[in-house]
């Protein structure tokens, strides 16, 4: 017989049923605070990294974690750099991610970083202290409704009355969070609860009316997408974060294989197929690769595994894709036609569905034949041969940014390495020019988009997978949003790399500046190239500073950053402003008006037919 699942199992596994949690002998009952319940339901829960800060509404927590030899406090030195860290943390491992805050302005310091997990589907518990149960509701000394501010950024909260309902509403969090499509759980403490005395028992009954992920998908819709599959002149495979979230990458692969369909993999998707498979044509979207972008424009069939149809993506939604009927494979249903009308909606787990998908299109091909590909890979292949990822050099005598993280790439190689950015320029300039083999291996802020984002999950990263080298790509302005957390970093041995893109600006509001207010550069001057000075900075905060201003510094940088493995290294590069990410589809506007360089088209009209 199978062992009963565990309530340490809903943190690891996207198939638990809190019911069955119930059906498990209670071999523990202990007396306990509120506060010791949290902690010792943490321990069951098998979590050893969370990331907080401490005060008033959560100090009766953070005595009992003292004790805790299972549970490893980080200690950051700003709330949102918690949330950060807990999402790093996540992304990396496939597990939940945890951050504690106080109440008040403590907890409404997490609000950026739940919004930014619940936009791009990060499994992220936070558990926050609040007032006194007597006090809520009376504007009391660093009260906020978090409960209530969070309800719109979060997969659910809850507010915990007594202290006996504590381990069953953390465990609950922890499923929730971890299954259907992931996203974040706020759990709000008050403080008496904290206080007051209850047993903890564990396992506890976790009760979660109404809340049933479907993970099985409809076995019909299956093998019709298979069979438009199977028929389909002009497929793609458009693959999204999902992918990676539900640990499909290989059964993506494999149908990717079996299909001979082009793939592209969105932003939050890079890595799901290997950079280096032959069918994989990129990143679609705004700053996409052409191959991708006019894959998806000219497709007759466009299977969705795991993706939003997003405007990043779609550009003017009505423009998008004219000819293709639509396969939309998603875990959660309100995504599927919200967007861009499926033609066979698929809800379901998303490495379920593949490799059922896998199966039928086997069982399709005996029946309608394998399909005649090869006109749609000569005109996809022309266009990966004529308009491949590159660069214009700079006129003003400074580096051009997609060379130094082209030669990142190339000195650091892709084994092994965790590359993770803050959101700008530097952001698509890392997604264009590095190379990703796996999943997991990149981390970034899709959805949200929040500058910030690098520092404190690089920092989460590290610290899940302190064998792995983390190379954090950050810009000047996203830096310095979030860089304290460098201190953090420097106290508690989580050596992490940066490379600061430094082009003296906000660099993408610069871009658009440039092309669409005629120069009019209102307040995107950083004056980065007189403060700060980051290499003396980074040693202020206990970190190695280091700086390259020109082609030929740039490897030696990288090298000597590499060298150093016991303590942060910050590296400089000091770059031009004028620098702008290409291709490029302006907002509202069609893919098909993709531009390669400013005023600069592809020659549709004499492409490959």
């Amino acid at each position: 017989m199978a062992k009963a699942p565990t309530p340490a199992d809903v943190a690891a596994s996207r198939a638990v049923d809190p019911a069955e949690l119930a059906s498990e002998q209670r071999t523990i009952r202990e007396k306990s605070t509120g506060a010791r319940s949290i902690i010792r339901s943490l321990e069951e829960l098998g979590v050893d990294v969370v990331f907080g800060l401490p005060g008033g509404a959560i100090i009766e927590t953070y005595d009992p974690l003292l004790d805790s030899t299972k549970v490893r406090h980080i200690l950051v030195r700003h709330e949102q750099g918690a949330g950060h860290a807990a999402e790093g943390y996540a992304v990396s491992t496939g597990k939940v991610g945890v951050c504690i805050a106080t109440s008040g302005p403590g907890a409404t310091n997490l609000v950026t970083a739940l919004m930014d997990a619940q936009m791009d589907s990060i499994p992220m518990v936070a558990i926050t202290g609040q007032v006194g149960a007597a006090l809520i509701g009376t504007d009391a000394f660093q009260e906020a409704d978090i409960v209530g501010i969070t309800m719109p950024i979060t997969k659910h909260s809850f507010l915990v009355t007594e202290p006996e309902e504590i381990p069953a509403r953390i465990a609950e969090a922890f499923y929730i969070a971890s299954t259907g499509r992931p996203g974040p759980v706020l759990v709000d403490i008050p403080k008496s609860v904290q206080i007051a005395e209850a047993d903890f028992v564990w396992p506890p009954v976790m009760d979660l009316p109404g809340y049933r992920p479907v993970s099985k998908p409809n076995a019909r819709q299956v093998r019709e997408a298979a069979r438009l599959l199977a028929t389909a002149k002009q497929p793609v495979l458009y693959v999204g974060g999902g992918t990676i979230r539900s640990g499909a990458s290989d059964d993506v692969v494999a149908l990717t294989d079996l299909s001979g369909a082009p793939v592209v993999t969105t932003l939050m998707a890079r890595g799901a197929v290997p950079d280096s498979h032959p069918n994989n044509l990129g990143m679609p979207g705004m700053h996409g690769t052409v191959p991708a972008v006019a894959a998806l424009q000219r497709a007759d069939l466009i299977v969705a595994l795991g993706a939003r149809f997003d405007d990043r993506v779609t550009g003017k939604l009505a423009a998008f894709a004219p000819n293709a009927k639509i396969v939309h494979v998603d875990i959660d249903p309100a995504e599927i036609s919200k967007n861009r009308e499926a033609d066979v909606p698929i809800v379901g787990d998303l490495k379920i569905t593949a490799a059922d998908l896998v199966e039928e299109l086997a069982n399709a091909h005996e029946q309608y034949g394998k399909p005649d590909l090869t006109a749609w890979w000569q005109q996809l292949n022309h266009l990966r041969e004529t308009y491949p990822n590159g660069w214009s050099e700079t006129t003003d005598g400074l580096m051009s940014p997609q060379y130094v993280i082209s030669r990142l790439q190339e000195v650091v190689g892709s084994d092994d390495v965790i590359w993770v950015t803050g959101v700008g320029q530097h952001q698509m300039w890392a997604t264009q020019f590095l190379k990703f083999e796996h999943p997991r291996q990149w981390i970034s802020s899709g959805g949200a988009g929040t500058m910030g984002f690098g520092v404190p999950a690089a920092m989460g990263a590290k610290a899940a997978n302190p064998d792995k080298t983390v190379w954090l790509i950050d810009g000047d302005g996203s830096f310095q949003m979030t860089n304290q957390e460098l201190v953090t970093c420097a106290l508690n041995n989580i050596p992490i790399k940066i490379a600061i893109i430094n082009n003296n600006a906000l660099g993408m509001v610069r871009q658009w500046q440039t092309l669409f207010y005629s120069g009019r550069y209102s307040n995107t001057d950083l004056e980065t190239d007189t403060v700060p000075n980051f290499p003396l900075l980074a040693e202020a905060m206990g970190c190695v500073g280091l700086r390259a201003t020109s082609p030929d510094e740039v490897d030696d940088v990288i090298n000597q950053a590499m060298a150093i493995n016991d303590r942060p290294v910050v590296v400089e590069f000091v770059c031009s402003k004028d620098a702008m990410v290409w291709p490029m589809v302006a907002a509202g506007t069609s893919n098909d008006d993709i531009k390669i360089a400013r005023d600069m088209a592809p020659a549709w009209e004499e492409e490959v037919l």
